[in-house]
């Protein structure tokens, strides 16, 4: 959208949803408990970024954080990198959860299908049982505060009662999902130094089976520091390696409910950058940081409670998975699904939600487009009388997706967020009380001071600019595993704007305090002077209903002209002739820029992916500039590596034809 354009109000809310909301709660306990009142939701956004003690010490409050020493202040160091929250204060994650649950603990707690098995519940009273049992196993094999506890595991209820039995006992606890392949899981894993792995023998997705004992035995021989395998049988119940612990075993004998009382920046769980190109980054955040980031997100800006059923599709080695299981943290019933989305069809999760009673469906933007492009009726398919919100996440919803929404599922809160595995939050994102713009997410995330900025540092006002976050976060980064001088997570933030978090995304913040995503600034596309996201090229390129999907990349050589080729998928049936060529062409001639019009339109069979379902912009860049393969691009960090065969193949054919040129 165009900075001078009138915005396309989608979707209001009704004056009882927002009476009803959790966030008018906590501004009417605000005004009460705090003699604090607002005008609207951006003089709170902009109280809780310039009184950022004032602000975080009301989320715990609001939210009675469980804790067992108090705080002496709430930010000893007002500066990043080295903010210091919450001295003094001892507590525990995995205890938040179980605080309320006590008068309802039969009520589920987790909702689970996937292609091996049918739906299973499991109440707050056996969550509790179960991760006691697992917690007393764990101290048994000699685990404690401090040491790591990986896991090779799908999104199943078993990979969440094993997380929560870490947090528990104060250890530190990171995962990788089983369709990784065994150089991306040593990758992150060799790192941290584990004592303890808990795998899956294999997994179904798309119908087919994948045996992973053979890399679990791989793993055991390559990770030194292991002392103990724990061994799921998750796809062969018979499924047993030699000098494992069977997952059964953990559950005798029965052990007491205990929490490790620790400080607000112990370790609480290693996440990973994509390492596509490159070691991982091992990215370290604290039980408190996480903790009140996941009340305030959650509670606040998803508006999720006790009186919800809350999915976020995602795998284990993806954020959206800390984030999912988040919901207990909050009250919240969580639905995991642990299969192909589009297996047999894309109507899966749709009719997953129908059998769980689903309030809140959170998906990937692009599921929402291929749901669209693929014609799904989901209120024709499934009984979704329950659903009241929609979250997207993981590239920009463009407006055609919105209006989708909309379209088909009616009264729904559109919650489309931005943020990113390096601070497990979102930046930018959703409000129940906010009207909805197509195409914009609603609004700067309470507590965090989000802007644009250009390469000078001069904050911009609805101006595309860097990313950047000028005031601390709690859930920012602790520490970089193996980085004692903070030098790598210097670099990798603080470089370009020293004291400021540069994330690496162009945004824009509209006059109405809303937000929209341009696609990562390291792969901008710079022609004859004129940047411009990525993003803004896919909006208009997959607007053609011939267009799956798309990939862009600009192919800058040393003293000769750019070349810019863009990469089609075309639905089944299609084909790339001259006409629709050209009607990609002038289409961004016409929307974005003539300078951005592609030289070459070029047909492939699938978009390289990361395991999170991002693009590999600049990968493909490097991979087309003449970079071999295994520097630019790790096959074990991506969803669909085989893509790469392509690409490949046409950097070859493509340096041979600029060496006759």
């Amino acid at each position: 959208m165009a900075a001078h354009e009138q915005p396309q109000i989608l979707w209001t809310p009704t004056p009882e949803r927002v009476a009803d909301s959790r966030i008018q709660d906590y501004m009417h306990w605000l005004a009460r408990e705090k003699g604090l009142q607002f005008d609207d939701y951006n003089s709170l956004w902009r109280w809780s970024t310039e009184e950022l003690e004032d602000f975080w010490a009301s989320i715990w409050e609001y939210f009675d954080v469980r804790h067992s020493a108090p705080w002496e202040c709430v930010l000893e160091e007002r500066v990043m990198p080295g903010a210091n929250w919450f001295p003094g204060a001892r507590l525990n994650l995995a205890e938040q959860i179980f605080r309320e649950q006590e008068a309802d603990a039969d009520a589920p707690a987790i909702l689970f299908r996937s292609e091996l098995r049918g739906l299973q519940t499991l109440t707050w009273r056996e969550l509790r049982e179960q991760v006691a049992c697992v917690a007393h196993a764990l101290r048994g094999m000699g685990v404690q505060r401090g040491d790591r506890v990986v896991a090779y595991l799908p999104n199943i209820p078993e990979t969440v009662v094993a997380f929560f039995a870490c947090a528990s006992i104060g250890a530190i606890w990171s995962s990788c999902s089983p369709d990784m392949g065994t150089r991306s899981v040593l990758d992150r894993f060799r790192q941290i130094d584990p004592k303890v792995m808990i795998a899956a023998d294999g997994y179904r997705y798309g119908g087919e089976d994948y045996d992973r004992l053979a890399v679990v035995e791989q793993l055991r021989a390559e990770l030194p520091t292991l002392e103990h395998t724990v061994l799921l049988p998750y796809l062969n119940g018979d499924a047993a390696l030699p000098q494992t612990t069977p997952w059964r075993d953990l559950f005798a004998p029965p052990g007491e409910m205990t929490f490790e009382q620790v400080p607000f920046d112990h370790p609480l769980w290693v996440v990973y950058s994509s390492g596509t190109t490159g070691l991982p980054k091992p990215i370290v955040h604290g039980h408190g940081g996480a903790l009140l980031e996941t009340l305030k997100g959650h509670g606040l800006q998803l508006d999720l409670g006790p009186q919800d059923r809350f999915m976020w599709f995602t795998t284990t080695g993806w954020i959206m998975w800390n984030h999912q299981i988040g919901g207990l943290l909050v009250g919240a019933t969580i639905c995991l699904y642990d299969g192909n989305p589009g297996h047999p069809d894309l109507t899966t999760l749709w009719r997953f939600a129908e059998e769980t009673a689903m309030t809140f469906f959170g998906g990937g933007a692009a599921y929402f487009i291929n749901c669209r492009k693929g014609g799904v009726k989901p209120a024709e398919v499934a009984d979704l009388r329950h659903l009241r919100a929609v979250g997207s996440t993981g590239s920009p919803l463009p407006e055609e997706g919105y209006h989708w929404i909309h379209q088909e599922l009616g009264d729904v809160f559109i919650a489309a967020i931005s943020g990113g595995t390096d601070v497990a939050a979102a930046f930018v994102g959703s409000c129940p009380a906010l009207p909805i713009v197509a195409g914009e997410m609603q609004c700067r995330v309470l507590g965090i001071a989000v802007h644009a900025a250009d390469d000078a540092g001069n904050l911009l006002d609805d101006e595309v600019g860097e990313l950047v976050v000028t005031e601390p976060m709690p859930s920012m980064p602790i520490y970089f595993w193996n980085d004692p001088d903070g030098q790598r997570l210097h670099e990798s933030y603080f470089e370009m704007y020293p004291g400021w978090w540069r994330h690496g995304d162009w945004i824009r913040i509209t006059p109405r305090g809303g937000a929209i995503i341009y696609g990562r600034s390291d792969t901008t596309i710079n022609r004859h002077g004129i940047r411009m996201g990525t993003a803004e090229i896919y909006r208009v390129v997959e607007e053609f209903p011939e267009v799956l999907d798309s990939l862009v990349v600009d192919l800058e050589y040393l003293g000769r002209e750019s070349w810019m080729p863009c990469f089609v998928v075309l639905r089944e049936g299609a084909a790339l002739d001259g006409e629709l060529a050209a009607s990609i062409k002038q289409a961004i001639r016409t929307k974005l820029s003539a300078r951005h019009a592609p030289n070459e339109i070029v047909a492939v069979e699938e978009i390289p992916r990361t395991l999170t379902g991002k693009k590999m912009e600049l990968p493909i860049k490097k991979l087309l500039l003449g970079m071999p393969l295994d520097k630019a691009a790790n096959p074990d960090a991506m969803a669909n590596p085989h893509s790469l065969d392509y690409f490949q193949a046409f950097a070859r054919q493509r340096g041979t034809a600029d060496a006759d040129a």
